[in-house]
């Protein structure tokens, strides 16, 4: 009599599914330095989406629309990868502050928010086309700035050049000389990617983070 082929059992054996692509869908190096520091490997592709507020838009809306928009983007063009999507808006008093790009606009922008607290609204989406999932947060940091006066407001302005900077200054550089104080429950958010909602969003995509 013949003895049946007994094929092993995988039950007690870790069945591992192929981590998906990461790409962050965004040209800003400051979210790609901070990316990285997660240790997930991550591609980068530049989202073609066009900035400008809607009518009547806030500052908390616009930053979560144009960062779901951002990773939708970048996610029709790669289907199976999970896409990040961010964005950031200074609030000051509800009106946007974007990046100044020349120095005549961030020194207007900087004696604007002398004295004054601005909030940074750090909104991130994380979408993956063919699991359907999508998914989005935000972090709204509040930043009080000191009196600054005139010549403050140069001298820095020339030492840093932060003209890619929503709000005209760098927190993680010389800017933080400019403030009072900041109010914030993700570290990372004023710079510009809020990295514990990230990892949080990340590991509801399905991707894993080393640490975890």
């Amino acid at each position: 009599m013949s003895t049946p082929h007994l094929t092993p059992s995988n039950t007690n054996s870790a069945v591992k599914t192929p981590q998906r692509q990461v790409i962050l869908g965004s040209s800003s190096a400051y979210r790609k330095e901070l990316l990285s520091r997660l240790h997930v490997p991550f591609e980068v592709v530049r989202p073609e989406v066009d900035e400008s507020p809607l009518n009547g838009e806030t500052p908390l809306a616009l930053a979560s629309r144009l960062a779901l928009a951002k990773a939708r983007a970048v996610a029709l063009m790669h289907p199976q990868a999970v896409v990040i999507g961010s964005d950031q808006v200074a609030d000051l008093m509800g009106q946007p502050l974007g990046k100044p790009v020349t120095h005549d606009k961030a020194c207007l922008q900087l004696s604007q928010m002398s004295g004054q607290t601005v909030l940074f609204h750090s909104a991130v989406a994380v979408v993956c086309r063919v699991s359907g999932f999508e998914g989005q947060t935000l972090a709204s940091v509040a930043v009080k700035f000191r009196e600054l006066s005139d010549q403050e407001i140069e001298t820095y302005l020339r030492l840093e050049q932060p003209y890619d900077c929503a709000g005209s200054a760098k927190s993680e550089g010389l800017g933080i000389s400019l403030l009072a104080s900041i109010d914030s429950d993700d570290p990372t958010a004023l710079i510009g990617l809020p990295l514990i909602r990230t990892c949080r969003l990340l590991r509801e995509a399905g991707v894993a983070i080393p640490s975890s």
